[in-house]
Formats: structure tokens, sequence, C-alpha cells
């Protein structure tokens, strides 16, 4: 189903073997929180999801929990940057900046989290919205426009 309506929007998307459900079940527990259920099911179909510019739209569960424990867990983005918790981050522009869902309070929206500025701001309704938005236009700035 994610496969299908992702090579509807963006044909030479790229996809990886799909992640197993242990995984997804160990990176639930190290990472303390559920996967939004839409993310679950994108990563059972692929491990990931790679967009334009060989951009990882979707992450790897591997680089989910890498990504989301770093920055959680480094002092010097306690330092620099307000607080990350709230945030499940599970992909990127390729430039810095990220996406995530905000998981406390959970909701579907996606958010992109800036890194040279430390702003977040909604982009997408839910993952279906995200994965149209970013895979449809023509740059890896799609949502600052």
């Amino acid at each position: 189903m994610w496969r299908r309506a992702v090579q509807e929007i963006f044909p030479e998307a790229g996809f990886r073997a799909p992640a197993a459900a242990s995984a997804i079940a160990e990176a639930e527990e190290l990472l303390g929180r559920r996967l939004p259920t839409d993310l679950g099911q994108v990563l059972l179909e692929s491990d990931g999801v790679i967009g334009r510019s060989s951009v990882d739209t979707v992450w790897t569960v591997e680089q989910i929990v890498e990504q989301n424990l770093l920055f959680r867990s480094d002092e010097s983005f306690a330092r620099l940057y307000m607080p990350l918790d709230p945030f499940l981050f599970f992909g990127d522009n390729g430039g810095g900046d990220l996406f995530a869902f905000v998981q406390k309070p959970e909701r579907p929206d996606v958010f992109v989290w800036e890194h040279e500025s430390d702003s977040r701001r909604w982009v997408a309704n839910d993952l279906r919205d995200y994965l149209g938005r970013s895979l449809r236009t023509g740059g890896d700035d799609w949502y600052q426009r």
C-alpha cells in the first residue's frame, strides 16, 4: 500500500528491504515510545524511503533510533536548542533540517525542525500528506515555500 502510494507520487523513489516487526518492536523499546502506526507500516514495507536527490525522506529503523537517542542525550544539543523530547524524528531534507511527529501530545501532524534557527513548524497533516508534499516538489526545501 505505502510503496504504491509513494511510487504514484514519485516513481523514482528508492526502497529498501522491509524492516522486521521485531526490529520495530526493539526500536520502540529503546525509544520508550511507540512509533506512529503509519510510520510502522511504511517501515514494514520498506526500511526507509529515498526521495529526490537521494534524500532520506523516511529514515531506516536504525537511523530513527540512533538520531532520536542522540538528540535526547547529547548535552551540546541541550545547551543549543529548546527541548527536543516531544519529537520523534523520522526523516530529513539532506541539509540538516529534520522532520518529526510530535508525541507529547501525540498527534498525526508532521513538523520540521530547522537546525539553524531551532524553529519548529507544521508542514503536513500526517505521514501520507508529508510524503506527497516532499516527494511531489522539485526541491528539498519544499517546506519553505
